[in-house]
């Protein structure tokens, strides 16, 4: 057996084991986009073995189409991670905070956009806007990471956490990832070409592993944020709410004197 067939049955079992340590701990409850983001990667994954083996020629399609469902899956990922992290003041926050978590991700994928162009598929033009996306999921990803590890004790969160075992996995991943498209812009040879495609999947058997072990303990209890957190926070927020009533405010005006 290669060793890419050995990595991608070792990735494929990883993912099915780690779906079925989810399905445990009943993580649907607080996170349904991840446990549809491996469910999503079980599926594609063992798909893309049928495809492969009884219609080679419909693989581009196969492709395309997987990779566009992922990617919607990993912002949407992105959004649960974040909205999970504000989970001890949600009641207090205001209705329209989750479409704010949800505009400001898209304002990141916008502005990462123009730096996440590192083609892996230079020679197939039409392949080139699907790995950008994934490459702009991927930035977003490590971004995650770094805030929510580099602002944990303000986030009163720790490697126990979830939010940040997920982003600690997807950080991982990604940036082995992103180093692979890169190194692709300089390989010379077929064989180096195999040899860098082998890295993500490594990676990725390697996050299923921690992910396993991750959600096979116990859930350590949320910690509370602290005061000067909290109110900062809700500032924030309550900012936000009031710049948009006054845009709102003066829009109507405006209408009126027309």
């Amino acid at each position: 057996m290669s060793v890419e067939s050995a990595l991608w049955i070792a990735g494929v079992a990883g993912e099915a084991i780690v779906f079925a340590v989810l399905l445990y701990r009943r993580a649907w409850r607080t996170f349904p986009f991840f446990l549809a983001f491996c469910a999503w990667l079980f599926l594609s994954d063992s798909g893309a073995f049928v495809v492969v083996k009884y219609l080679p020629k419909s693989y581009g399609t196969f492709y395309l189409t997987q990779a566009v469902i992922e990617s919607a899956l990993e912002f949407s990922v992105l959004v649960e991670i974040a909205w999970s992290v504000l989970r001890p003041i949600r009641a207090s926050l205001p209705r329209r905070t989750l479409p704010m978590i949800i505009l400001l991700v898209f304002v990141l994928a916008i502005a990462v956009w123009p730096i996440s162009g590192v083609h892996a598929f230079s020679s197939w033009p039409h392949y080139q806007t699907v790995v950008h996306v994934q490459q702009t999921a991927a930035i977003l990803r490590v971004l995650l990471f770094l805030l929510l590890a580099g602002c944990s004790q303000l986030l009163a969160i720790g490697w126990r956490d979830r939010e940040l075992q997920i982003a600690t996995g997807l950080g991982f991943y990604s940036l082995v990832s992103l180093f692979a498209a890169m190194m692709h812009m300089h390989e010379t040879s077929m064989v180096q070409y195999r040899q860098l495609n082998q890295l993500p999947v490594a990676s990725a058997v390697c996050t299923f592993a921690y992910w396993t072990f991750a959600f096979a303990q116990k859930e350590a209890a949320r910690r509370e944020f602290t005061p000067q957190m909290q109110n900062f926070l809700l500032t924030v927020a309550g900012v936000a709410r009031a710049e948009r009533e006054a845009l709102t405010a003066s829009s109507a005006q405006g209408q009126r004197r027309i």
